[in-house]
């Protein structure tokens, strides 16, 4: 991992870290683009930075027009020029001349009908709706390709680190096979307050929506919904993989407590939620036999990793090449300003290609793999049981009959009888075996609550 770089949008080698996350990426001068006009669908905390940050650039060839959003009169601000016309109607901008629709309003619908609608009016479309491209990016992309038009969503994933331009610009020179990182900053929010300050999970949870880090209802986040949106638009554009977002195995962070950092601490790990997606691919086999290895789940990673390091809203991914290696991107992956960044960078790759003729919707995917989660690595396994003899014997004796081999023991002294937590590490085998045995463990009398099981990456 040493010596580990990022890429910024215009693929330049750049220090890891937030310095280049900041509004001078989009403030460059580029006297060869055009000027636009730009819509903005959305005017909440993306949004409103977007606006700002284009009202404040001076001599800028890109002019805001539109702004649709609900209840527009509670919108309204007085910093933006009067004649950027609102409205609530989507007809206003596609009947008007405007170059760009910026859509900052997420959701699946009615997003997808109206970027449709843009994008056969004769209009680029810049989106940093990541479920919008999870799960219809192909779609719109042949729609933005069939009408000489562009869809580009940098700000999709990772939010103001410029991982899709790097992926897809910087190391398009290499043969990517695995993307991997933390890209949701609600779940590594948490996670970081159990592990610093020995608090359950439910007062991390707590904890984090009342400062505006988790939402209410924080099930997308939690259970990895959010990233796997994420994983499945990096899968596409840095492995050319067509994959569904459904097809990806999620598990929640919810069962983490303060004692498993204990146990990962002492083996000289953290726990994170870890998105990674690996492909394997056979020299004597078709495209259509690559399998990805793919899922987004809590895992046990080295404390040495620049993994163990992303805290709150950071976001981290790590590129790794036949030729070129590993490649780290890090940055923020929330907040207006950031994304806004995002968002502006990909207007400007637009009004630029408009100026040379060029047109770019995303690289053509060129593998339908299948898609598993059945990896094969360290496991760990935590325990919650009613103490009694016999208790290691029966594990090791399921274990065993399932073919594989404990790695070590670990037991946390000074614990009730009643709930005594211990850890055994599994060494590496399939995540299936694993399964399989768990299936026949969890039956076991002595065991009071199900056992906890995290790969170790």
């Amino acid at each position: 991992m040493t010596g580990a770089s990022k890429l910024d949008f215009t693929g330049n080698r750049a220090a890891v870290g937030p310095q280049n996350a900041g509004p001078q990426n989009v403030g460059a001068r580029n006297d060869n683009a055009q000027n636009c006009n730009v819509a903005l669908v959305g005017f909440g905390t993306v949004g409103s930075s977007v606006a700002r940050i284009l009202c404040e650039r001076s001599n800028t060839h890109l002019r805001l027009t539109h702004i649709l959003n609900r209840n527009v009169e509670r919108k309204k601000v007085d910093w933006l020029p009067p004649s950027v016309q609102w409205t609530e109607n989507i007809d206003d901008i596609l009947s008007s001349g405007v170059d760009i629709v910026v859509e900052v309003m997420g959701g699946l619908q009615p997003t997808e009908d109206w970027i449709r609608r843009a994008l056969e009016s004769g209009k680029s479309v810049v989106t940093a709706n990541k479920q919008l491209i999870a799960n219809c990016g192909p779609e719109l992309i042949s729609l933005a390709r069939q009408m000489k038009q562009q869809i580009v969503f940098g700000a999709s994933v990772a939010g103001g680190v410029p991982v899709i331009s790097g992926l897809h610009e910087g190391l398009a020179g290499d043969e990517l096979f695995k993307v991997c990182g933390i890209l949701n900053g609600t779940c590594n929010y948490i996670l970081s307050q159990i592990e610093a300050n020995g608090i359950p999970f439910a007062t991390a949870l707590r904890e984090a929506q009342k400062l505006g880090f988790a939402e209410a209802d924080p099930t997308e986040d939690i259970d990895g919904l959010d990233a796997r949106a994420k994983l499945t638009i990096l899968a596409r554009v840095g492995l050319h993989c067509n994959v569904r977002p459904e097809s990806i195995v999620a598990r929640s962070i919810s069962k983490i407590d303060s004692v498993d950092f204990e146990y990962a601490h002492q083996l000289g790990y953290t726990i994170r939620q870890i998105s990674w997606a690996e492909l394997k691919t056979e020299s004597n086999t078709t495209s259509k036999g690559d399998e990805l290895f793919a899922a987004v789940q809590p895992a046990l990673v080295e404390l040495a990793s620049p993994l163990a390091r992303v805290e709150g809203s950071q976001n981290l991914v790590m590129a790794t090449g036949t030729y070129g290696g590993e490649t780290v991107f890090g940055g923020h992956g929330a907040g207006g300003h950031p994304t806004a960044v995002a968002v502006l960078s990909d207007i400007l790759a637009i009004a630029r290609s408009k100026q040379t003729g060029t047109s770019y919707s995303g690289q053509p995917v060129e593998k339908t793999p299948t898609v598993t989660a059945d990896f094969t690595t360290k496991h760990y396994l935590r325990f919650l049981v009613k103490d009694r003899p016999g208790i290691i014997a029966s594990l090791a004796t399921i274990l065993s009959q399932c073919g594989i081999n404990i790695d070590s023991v670990l037991q946390k002294p000074g614990c009730p009888k009643s709930h005594l937590p211990f850890l055994i590490t599994l060494e590496e085998c399939q995540a299936s075996l694993v399964e399989k045995a768990l299936e026949r463990i969890n039956s076991l009398d002595f065991l009071v609550q199900p056992c906890s099981h995290l790969p170790i990456v």
